[in-house]
């Protein structure tokens, strides 16, 4: 164990009580190690839907300016008054709050019980890993194979263990196949490779006909495109086809998750033999996990006399299942790490680029196969 003291210069997102995104850099000190802790020199963070939601909110980036802050760039814009009441936001008003889910880098300096750590390349989802150096729990961390890059290694927790915990979950409520919104993005094509080892169906729903032309070529059967004129029909057939009565929908806002559960209806009822003013009895399910779509969620309540739909987080499914499901987790994300769980990315930024509106702006889409990675060291 070292005495040296490190400081650190990471990003903060503060909205103002008057409507105004800021985001900021700060220096602090990383503060002294406890015994079970250590200090990361973070090199790798990925740039998640997350991370941007909480990075930027509902700003409107359209008049995204930058100032100068104690000699760095800033960032800020406004926000709509009518976001400013929202559940969601209301807590995070005038606290700066630091940004970047996960991350992965190399043990700088280690409490007295954890000293082994010094020098190792790990991982973790501490949250505030878009900084220079990051004082951890070491139980919070994953050691990695020797000759793990952390650029590969940045990103396994949020969208592996989630794509994990959808498949545990089916399984756990009787579920024999799922249903999936925003399917091309990273998870989805993780939750893609997951389910075609597994032998699960899966019905993936995408937004064009180039993202149906990526999971296709990675094997998916059942993709169909939102966007398309006979989307209804495709998702009713697809769902007919695989049996799924479960969902998992990332857009959150609007109809999707309405549709999803007309399309199960439909498939169902269509293989009834006699008629029931109660529609079917067959339990379909939608989690939402995701907030693509800000908006209300509309339901039609059109799906039968057995239907739900509810709020899911992978942190909040892991607490329940038990650190033995947890564990089992982790170590298939280890050793699939480069095939079932590979991560492409469009580039890597410093976290001056972070704030560069250029890049802002492109981030902000979570368009699939632009996702980005943050080395907070360049």
């Amino acid at each position: 164990m070292s005495n040296e003291k490190f400081t650190s210069i990471g990003l903060r997102t503060l909205i103002t009580p008057d409507g105004e995104l800021r985001v900021t850099f700060e220096e602090e000190s990383v503060g002294d190690v406890g015994p079970d802790e250590v200090v990361i020199r973070v090199e790798a963070s990925p740039i998640n839907p997350t991370d941007v939601g909480l990075l930027l909110g509902p700003a409107d980036l359209s008049a995204l300016t930058v100032y100068s802050q104690n000699g760095r760039p800033a960032l800020r814009a406004p926000i709509a008054s009518k976001h400013m009441g929202s559940h969601e936001l209301k807590p995070r008003i005038g606290k700066a709050l630091p940004v970047g889910a996960e991350g992965a880098g190399t043990v700088v300096q280690a409490g007295a019980n954890v000293a082994e750590l010094i020098g190792k390349t790990v991982s973790t989802m501490s949250g505030g890993m878009y900084t220079g150096f990051r004082r951890v729990k070491a139980a919070d961390c994953v050691v990695l194979p020797a000759g793990t890059s952390v650029q590969a290694a940045a990103a396994m927790n949020a969208n592996p263990m989630t794509a994990l915990c959808m498949v545990e979950l089916m399984r756990r409520e009787g579920h024999t196949a799922l249903v999936h919104s925003a399917a091309a993005s990273s998870l989805g094509q993780m939750l893609n490779r997951i389910c075609i080892k597994d032998g699960i169906p899966l019905v993936n729903i995408v937004r064009s006909e180039e993202q149906v032309k990526t999971l296709n070529s990675i094997g998916a059967k059942y993709v169909v495109n939102l966007n398309a004129a006979t989307f209804f029909e495709d998702l009713t057939a697809a769902v007919a086809a695989t049996g799924a009565t479960l969902a998992f929908d990332a857009v959150g806002g609007g109809t999707l998750t309405d549709t999803i559960l007309r399309a199960m209806e439909a498939a169902f009822v269509a293989q009834q033999t006699g008629f029931s003013r109660y529609g079917t009895a067959t339990t379909k399910h939608v989690y939402i996990y995701g907030s693509l779509n800000l908006e209300p969620t509309i339901l039609t309540r059109t799906y039968g006399s057995s239907w739900s739909v509810s709020r899911w987080l992978f942190l909040n499914f892991l607490q329940k299942a038990g650190n033995e499901t947890a564990l089992s987790l982790k170590k298939r994300v280890l050793a699939e790490l480069s095939t079932t769980f590979a991560v492409q990315y469009k580039g890597t930024l410093s976290l001056d680029d972070v704030l560069n509106p250029e890049f802002v702006k492109e981030f902000a889409q979570r368009s699939t196969g632009k996702k980005f990675l943050v080395n907070p060291s360049l």
